[in-house]
């Protein structure tokens, strides 16, 4: 057997549902289901639901659970487009992002090259592009 991933449930507050929606549709992810407390979008094969069921306790993503949730950008620019898409909403960048991490690449001829940053429900975030570098 080899399973592979399905779906992912990320438990928000209702209230920041929009942010998901937009962002995920920005990334060009497909609306699976939307209800005032529930957003499904879906990408190759796997779904992430964001549920408007969170209480009030803290997330610290480097606890226990999930560290973030990592977005595959197809190129280098799409990347770009992503950092100027949170800087119009003011969404902050974390980590010195956007940056090369030479030591996740895989060799001297491609990159890893990533934005890090949080939702309002402090959901860490990234979007990165895997692949040859850029001329």
């Amino acid at each position: 057997m080899k399973p592979a991933l399905s779906h992912i449930q990320i438990n928000v507050h209702p209230e920041n549902l929009r942010f998901y929606r937009d962002l995920m549709a920005f990334l060009a992810w497909s609306p699976l289901y939307e209800d005032p407390q529930t957003l499904g979008v879906g990408c190759a094969g796997g779904s992430v639901w964001f549920v408007g069921a969170a209480t009030n306790a803290s997330n610290d993503y480097d606890g226990p659970g999930m560290n973030h949730l990592g977005l595959r950008a197809e190129t280098q620019t799409d990347v770009d487009a992503t950092v100027a898409y949170l800087k119009e909403r003011g969404v902050a960048l974390l980590f010195e992002t956007p940056r090369h991490r030479p030591e996740y690449a895989g060799g001297d001829d491609r990159t890893y090259y990533q934005v890090m940053f949080e939702s309002p429900d402090r959901i860490l975030l990234e979007v990165v592009y895997e692949g040859p570098k850029s001329a």
